[in-house]
């Protein structure tokens, strides 16, 4: 695509129709196929996260393919995946086929066609796989008596992992390797969940295997040291192959072999093959300075293979009643989840409040994607109190999008809610409505590149006031913008630019500007590169000088109000581009060059450096720039990037804005580094206060989020952003987990330093416990602490 077209890409994503919004997606992420696939749900969607790349913070959300960007939150994530196939254990037929394979030192078939294999027996049976010391084959029945010691399995699994093992001192079986009695028994799950028994019994085909006088636990055990880090004893413990169920009775849970507590009744949990099943999921505890002690205690209900139902109780001392639900469904074509929760409590005596946030996707025909969210609380305390979201911006509505190697169509329709203090809904732009549709294309006779764009734009403001508090505006737009690049005597790659762009514009309620307004303004341009390669001690440096000179008739745009480009960014990506500004209400006019240089070195080591540098100048003042900004005046500040990769994890990028006095009006530092035991990203951002773009005082802070390895099986991260200029933390948090072959302990503690008429500060404490080999468990960062036995 041409920079031309990036650059009207670029504008796509700011925000029509609110003052102020900074860059963060709006809407919905893509979504898989069939169905529901999370462990019996947890309460909110995990952080899509790509390991392939070094982290640098500060970060921003991806946009991936939204058009849109704004201050509002995405609904929970979207996560749908393949039906889960159930598990069973076929019985063996009988007849032709079902013979079996024995490989033994010694055989004999005795006259009663008795059959006496020993000596390293090996028996495969209809995908059973028997080894054995000596088997005793009954020539009537064809029933087994087994010496062992005994290792039972089904090889040819479908899932290894999900394989049951089962190894005895010695059986009785049925000829079909399934069902009998078994004496000194342990059943291997998922090869995570060991049950020990002296006697277990299998029947219906090796369906059920149930074993008596039973200890559980999925910790390594030694011979040196038997007592596991915890165990479960029961009376009996019956396993359900096809069920994928675990039934125990009277259990009673040890740890370091000390009893802490038993049920006198029968339990149900699932094996650790279980991804999605109906129950009690694990209960978490969380302690807050405004909430106290608290505990959630979630019950997972599956609704088919195509929905399900999370219900969770929040009871904390005496402070809160809360109720949280979360409903998803899968459909063919699409998907859908609400979240939402109702609460009672001491912070806001006498109300009801609460949240529900809904996010749904659908494939239409001919490529088309329906979009559907809804985000609606009662206050902004409400979603920080309960972790919901720090969100204080909300849009709920309808998007609409098509996306082909050529064309993109993308609609919207919504309603903003503002949960700022400092912000008034009736008169900031509420309800909100975008039309886009692009198409690039080679022009017939003059070949190169073009891209049309056509747009439509509504907003309006509940207020009825005259003037800026009750505005209302509609635009209609049509852009063009054509490149043709051609190679020039000497490698001079040289390119000719035009493009032109049509607006009309019905302003109402504000007697400062006229109620029908209409522009245009035509573009011409060239631009010359002059890429040059060159080899120094086995590295490649890569240069190239860019100058690209633009002219488009002047003006300044004072008869139409700028409500969607009051945020200007100035940076590498759009140091060549005709217009700087992030939406449609301002352009950039009269004769101007965009000049640079950018330098990049390759290290055969796999390192690489690379610096840009460039300049804006114009033959005039540019007015449609506020004073204070880095693009004022008739030449821009300097433009200084550079960046370092050391091709094993690290990474460094730095801008500057600067003058000739150099004096500095942004400088943005970010760092990152990824390793297998250290996830680091940090960053330092520097920017002049500018009253025209909402920033009465500089902004000083950094932000750091640190993962590392504590010790083996021990993994922290930590998170903080502070104020340098307000001299105080925005937030901070330390995150610590344990995790061995058998247990998951998650530890966190986290403060919040907002304080607004209704936010005040407040920390908070989160406790969450696992045992292993109770349904499939998705794998965190770091290493898992295993226990050695030393022979």
């Amino acid at each position: 695509m041409t920079g031309l077209a990036l650059n009207r890409l670029r504008r796509a994503t700011a925000l029509a129709g609110l003052t102020a919004a900074a860059l963060l997606p709006p809407t919905l992420p893509a979504f898989a196929q069939q169905v529901m696939d999370e462990i019996s749900g947890s309460a909110q969607s995990l952080l899509f996260r790509d390991d392939a790349e070094p982290a640098l913070a500060p970060t921003a959300n991806r946009l991936g393919h939204m058009t849109y960007g704004d201050r509002t939150p995405t609904a929970f994530d979207l996560e749908t995946a393949e039906p889960s196939r159930n598990v069973t254990l076929p019985g063996t037929p009988s007849g032709e086929g079902s013979a079996a394979t024995v490989l033994a030192d010694s055989v004999t078939l005795q006259g009663d066609r008795t059959l006496i294999a020993s000596g390293g027996v090996v028996v495969w049976h209809q995908g059973t796989r028997l080894v054995a010391s000596r088997i005793v084959v009954d020539g009537e029945t064809r029933a087994l008596t087994i010496e062992g010691p005994i290792h039972l399995t089904r090889p040819d699994a479908t899932d290894a992992d999900s394989e049951a093992i089962l190894i005895a001192d010695s059986a009785q079986l049925d000829g079909e390797l399934q069902d009998g009695i078994i004496r000194g028994a342990r059943l291997v799950l998922a090869r995570e969940l060991q049950l020990a028994a002296r006697v277990a019994e299998r029947s219906q085909g090796g369906r059920f295997t149930e074993l008596r006088q039973v200890v559980a636990s999925s910790c390594q055990i030694c011979a040196s040291d038997p007592t596991p880090l915890w165990e479960i004893r029961a009376r009996s413990i019956l396993h359900d192959a096809e069920q994928r169920m675990i039934h125990l009775s009277h259990p009673q849970l040890r740890a370091f072999g000390v009893p802490l507590g038993g049920l006198p009744f029968t339990v149900t949990a699932p094996d650790p093959t279980v991804e999605r099943m109906s129950g009690f999921l694990q209960p978490q505890f969380r302690t807050t300075s405004k909430l106290g002690f608290g505990i959630k205690l979630p019950y997972f209900q599956t609704l088919g293979d195509h929905a399900d139902l999370t219900i969770t109780p929040y009871l904390s001392a005496s402070r809160t009643r809360t109720l949280e639900l979360r409903y998803r469904h899968a459909f063919q074509t699409g998907a859908m989840v609400w979240s939402g929760a109702v609460t009672r409590d001491d912070i806001n005596p006498g109300e009801t409040r609460g949240y529900l946030f809904g996010n749904a996707m659908f494939e239409l025909p001919r490529g088309y994607t329906l979009g559907v969210q809804v985000q609606t609380a009662s206050d902004r305390g409400y979603l920080l109190d309960y972790g919901v979201a720090d969100a204080d911006r909300l849009w709920s509505g309808l998007t609409l999008t098509r996306v082909r190697r050529d064309k993109m169509v993308f609609g919207r329709v919504g309603n903003y809610h503002s949960l700022r203090d400092d912000e008034d809904n009736a008169t900031s732009p509420a309800q909100v409505a975008d039309v886009l549709w692009l198409r690039r294309f080679t022009p017939n006779l003059i070949g190169g590149e073009a891209l049309m764009e056509w747009s439509v734009h509504a907003h309006r403001r509940p207020s009825d006031d005259n003037g800026p508090n009750g505005r209302d505006m509609a635009r209609g737009s049509f852009g063009l913008d054509w490149r043709r690049s051609e190679i020039l005597p000497g490698g001079v790659l040289g390119a000719a630019l035009m493009g032109l762009d049509a607006d009309i514009y019905r302003i109402a309620q504000d007697n400062d500007f006229d109620d029908l307004v209409t522009r245009i303004d035509p573009m011409i341009g060239v631009e010359l590169r002059w890429p040059l390669i060159g080899h120094s001690a086995g590295a490649t440096h890569l240069v190239e000088p860019v100058a690209q000179i633009l002219w488009s008739p002047r003006g300044q745009d004072d008869d139409i109000p700028n409500e969607d480009s009051r945020l200007i960014e100035f940076d590498e990506g759009n140091l060549f581009s005709d217009n700087r500004f992030p939406g449609w209400d301002a352009r950039e006019t009269g004769l101007r060059a965009n000049l640079g240089i950018s330098w990049t070195r390759i290290d055969p080591a796999g390192w690489s450096l690379g610096m840009t540098a460039g300049r804006v100048f114009r033959s005039h003042h540019e007015e449609n720039f506020p004073d204070g900004s880095p693009l004022a005046g008739r030449k821009s500040d300097w433009l200084v990037a550079a960046n370092y990769d050391s091709g094993k994890g690290l990474a460094l990028v730095n801008r500057s804005l600067f003058n000739d006095s150099l004096e500095f009006s942004r400088n943005e530092l970010r760092v990152g580094w990824l390793r297998e035991d250290l996830q680091l990203s940090a960053g330092h951002l520097w920017i002049d206060g500018d009253q025209d773009e909402g920033r009465t005082s500089d902004i000083n802070e950094v932000t750091a989020n640190i993962g590392w390895q504590i010790a083996d099986g021990w993994w922290g991260s930590a998170e903080t952003r502070y104020d340098f200029s307000a001299e105080r933390a925005q937030r901070a948090s330390l995150d610590v987990t344990y995790r061995n072959e058998c247990l998951a302990l998650e530890m966190g503690l986290s403060r919040r330093f907002t304080r607004t008429d209704t936010v005040t500060p407040e920390t908070s404490f989160d406790l969450s416990v696992r045992l292993g080999g109770f349904g499939a468990q998705k794998v965190g960062p770091g290493t898992v602490a295993r226990r050695s036995c030393l022979r």
